[in-house]
């Protein structure tokens, strides 16, 4: 055999060599499922689940019996204390006119201290449950 005969076959080796070694193109994809069609109770219960809306139910029913609680305690407990400190036990009604405009200052004052006794309660109240693992 001639050296360009060995040559030839060599080059017929490597490239039978070189085609094994090449990497293969991936198969295509297969088609996309058509969608399936949910009924109206699958998709309900699929918004239910993905926004959370059971928990915010919950969290909005507890929020107000949590509220009522807080005002219960303000109006019936607090409020009274408070209006035996304070002379003259109407200072709720306590008005102040200018002319003829009747400024509600009293119940102005009294919706003011609600709100401060009601914030403080709940200040405390979330400083206590921040200490616990509920988060």
């Amino acid at each position: 055999m001639s050296s360009k005969e060995v040559q030839e076959k060599m080059l017929e080796e490597l490239s039978k060599i070189s085609s094994y070694l090449a990497p293969k193109p991936a198969p295509p994809p297969p088609p996309p499922a058509p969608p399936v069609k949910k009924s109206f109770m699958d998709e309900f219960f699929e918004f239910l689940n993905k926004y959370g809306v059971i928990g915010l139910a919950i969290g909005v029913i507890i929020g107000s019996a949590a509220g009522k609680l807080v005002s219960a305690l303000v109006a019936d407990i607090l409020m009274p204390i408070i209006a035996v400190i304070i002379p003259g036990g109407e200072w709720r009604k306590a008005e102040l006119v200018v002319g003829p405009i009747k400024f509600l200052i009293g119940d102005f004052v009294g919706a003011l201290i609600d709100f401060l006794i009601i914030a403080i309660v709940v200040f405390i109240m979330m400083k206590q449950l921040s200490k616990t693992k509920l988060k």
